[in-house]
């Protein structure tokens, strides 16, 4: 870890999880310094090993504030987050077991895809959800049907993976055994929970004539004005509802997998030996530092002392999961990933999607995507090798589990 702290230029110092200066991109440092100048912010800013540019805040950012909430510093797909099961069953099982598609993993892939709506793909009908039959929505700030998302939305986007870099995987640990990873958030249901909230912040800061420049698209809202507080609820609703997608997804793909690991395998007492299931795009109250603050996790894991978290590399390599060392520095956070080192249509121009499909071949990695010509914005080589992302931050976590990919589904 080292820090930039330029007295002349910065309010505040910048903590980056990263060997020197020359492993940040000029964009990302840029948005880091702008952090740095916001007058509410507190203490320091802290940047994860897997950090690069985002939309005002790069992604792999903390940032905690005492007295304003920055909808930006949360992002678009409030609560994405990853879920994972670790299992007790040999994960060779998916790749010796032979059926008609190829092998079970083909087969559980297949499922997988016909269940799971993936890409713009919702539900046809409602969902059952007792979290969304309960929720106190009607406690909720109201704005407009027309700006916010409704509860008949929520109910056929729960249980859907999305596109991007959203995906269900099933790995093979170290000794062989298998486990079931998720990556997905809020869908469209917090994307305009995030919009909606980041105009209002614009607007508000228009009136009080903040001296935060437009151009580091890092409106903010007070924390004592009810436009903060309105933001506040629908963002942990978002938060819920990402929380619950993701379980549903792991429900479904558990079902599916150990059904078939029963039906084609013969495998009996089937046992989950862990579960994990965390954000890594939120907000929230946290005391660090003596205070009560707002931590802002824009790609970036909580891991206090014992927590347990998530850190997936690339598609088709490894991934692990960790304990968190409490390291007050980064206000107990760690990275979401291994980080990109190129944007999505430089991956495309870059990499052929034939290369892409002979290194899943090569892997023996199945892949489940219906639209293929894609593929490359998720190739290994747009991001940081996960083995050097784990090394920069073995101050901040210690991998408990190392699981490679053995197939999976993409939007």
């Amino acid at each position: 870890m080292f820090v930039l702290f330029n007295e002349e230029e910065q309010l505040l110092p910048i903590k980056v999880w990263l060997p020197s200066i020359d492993h940040l991109d000029e964009v990302c440092l840029r948005q880091a310094l702008n952090l740095a100048n916001l007058p509410f912010a507190f203490k320091h800013i802290a940047l994860m090993p897997d950090t690069h540019s985002g939309y005002g805040m790069p992604i792999g950012g903390v940032m905690a504030s005492s007295e304003a909430i920055v909808p930006n510093a949360v992002g678009v797909d409030i609560g994405c987050g990853m879920g994972f099961v670790h299992t007790n069953v040999p994960a060779r099982l998916c790749r010796e077991v032979k059926m008609p598609q190829g092998t079970l993993a083909h087969t559980l892939v297949g499922q997988i895809m016909r269940d799971i709506p993936q890409g713009f793909e919702h539900h046809r009908r409602p969902q059952k959800s007792e979290f969304l039959d309960r929720y106190p929505v009607k406690q909720l700030h109201h704005y407009g049907r027309d700006k916010l998302p409704t509860l008949e939305e929520a109910y056929v986007q729960l249980g859907t993976l999305g596109g991007g870099n959203h995906f269900i995987e099933l790995q093979e640990d170290e000794d062989g055994y298998l486990g079931i990873m998720v990556h997905t958030g809020s869908r469209n249901f917090g994307f305009k929970v995030a919009n909606y909230f980041n105009q209002i912040a614009k607007d508000l800061n228009r009136k009080m004539g903040s001296k935060i420049p437009p151009n580091f698209d890092l409106a903010y809202l007070p924390l004592d004005t009810k436009e903060a507080q309105g933001y506040i609820g629908w963002m942990n609703f978002a938060l819920e509802f990402a929380r619950h997608n993701r379980r549903q997804i792991m429900d479904r793909v558990s079902d599916i997998v150990f059904s078939g690991l029963e039906s084609y395998a013969g495998v009996k007492d089937i046992q989950i030996l862990k579960e994990v299931n965390a954000h890594h795009n939120y907000a929230t109250q946290e005391r660090h530092f003596g205070e009560e603050v707002w931590v802002h996790r824009k790609g970036a894991i909580r891991a206090g002392l014992g927590e347990l978290g998530i850190i997936p590399g690339a598609m088709g390599s490894y991934s692990f999961i960790v304990e968190g060392l409490g390291n007050p520095e980064s206000f107990h956070s760690a990275s979401h990933g291994a980080g990109r080192v190129m944007g999505r249509k430089e991956a495309m121009r870059r990499f052929a999607v034939e290369e892409v499909l002979k290194d899943f071949e090569a892997k023996q990695v199945v892949l489940g995507k219906r639209r293929k010509r894609d593929t490359a914005e998720e190739f290994f080589k747009a991001y940081k090798n996960i083995e050097d992302v784990m090394d920069d931050q073995a101050d901040l976590v210690k991998p408990v589990l190392k699981v490679k990919t053995l197939a999976v589904v993409k939007g």
